[in-house]
C-alpha cells in the first residue's frame, strides 16, 4: 500500500514493451537504490511494480501485459522522468491517501493554468472513472495524492501546491501528456455495495434507505 506522497523523481533509463509477452522498465534510483531491496514493491507514476534486478542504482521491473494495457508506462522514453514512492511501513504516518497502485485507467491532461506559485491542472477521463470520483475527494495521478477541485462532463481538475509541483512530475505537466488514475479505494467500495443491495428499477428513497440500516 502507498500513500501518495512522493519521495524522489528519477530517471528511466530503458523501457521495452513485447505486446502480449510484457515488457521491462529500467529506472535509475539514485540514492534511494540504498534502501531498496529485490522483491519490494515500488510505485512507479503509481504503478505499484515489483524489483526483479538492481545493477547499483538501476533497478529492472518487469511489466505484465495488463500493466501495458491499463497504464501509461509504455510512453515512457529514456529520460523521461517518473514519480516514485516506495511501500508504506506499518509504523509510518498516513500522510496522504490509500494509493494501492493498482491504475483504474490512464487519462489526458487537458490544460494547465498557472496561478502564482500555484498550478490548475484539468484532466479528461473517461465517465467509469469520473462516476467513482467526488468533489473535495482524493484521487491519485502519476502516483501523487490529490485533492479533486472541480468537475465538469467528462473531466475534472486539480489545484496543484508549490511542494507537488517542485516534487513531482505535474510540475513539467503539459497539455495532451498521458497519466495514469486511480480513484479512491474507499469510494469504490462504497459504489459496488451500493450497487449490490440497491436493485436497479428501485428509486432510492429514506424509507429504503432505512430498511438498508442507513
Amino acid at each position: 500500500m502507498f500513500t501518495g506522497l512522493i519521495e524522489v523523481t528519477c530517471d528511466v533509463k530503458s523501457v521495452s514493451s513485447g505486446g502480449s509477452e510484457g515488457g521491462s522498465l529500467v529506472v535509475d534510483l539514485g540514492d534511494l537504490a540504498r534502501e531498496c531491496r529485490l522483491g519490494d514493491s515500488i510505485a512507479v507514476s503509481g504503478v505499484c511494480l515489483t524489483v526483479t534486478r538492481f545493477q547499483g542504482s538501476l533497478a529492472t521491473f518487469g511489466l505484465s501485459p495488463e500493466t501495458l494495457e491499463r497504464s501509461s508506462l509504455a510512453t515512457l522514453r529514456p529520460a523521461s522522468k517518473v514519480n516514485i514512492e516506495r511501500a508504506m511501513k506499518a509504523t509510518d504516518r498516513f500522510g496522504g491517501h490509500i494509493v494501492q497502485g493498482h491504475v483504474d485507467g490512464v487519462g489526458t491532461i487537458r490544460s494547465v493554468k498557472t496561478l502564482g506559485q500555484f498550478a490548475e491542472i484539468e484532466f479528461t477521463v473517461e465517465r467509469e472513472l469520473l462516476d467513482q470520483m467526488v468533489l473535495k475527494g482524493s484521487v491519485s495521478v502519476d502516483g501523487v495524492s490529490l485533492t479533486i477541485a472541480g468537475m465538469g462532463a467528462g473531466s475534472f481538475h486539480i489545484a496543484a501546491i508549490p511542494e507537488t509541483l517542485n516534487r513531482t512530475t505535474l510540475g513539467d505537466a503539459s497539455t495532451g501528456r498521458r497519466v495514469n488514475i486511480e480513484v479512491d479505494i474507499l469510494v469504490k467500495i462504497v459504489r459496488r455495495q451500493l450497487e449490490v443491495m440497491l436493485p436497479s428499477q428501485q428509486p432510492l428513497t429514506v424509507d429504503r434507505l432505512r430498511q438498508l440500516g442507513y
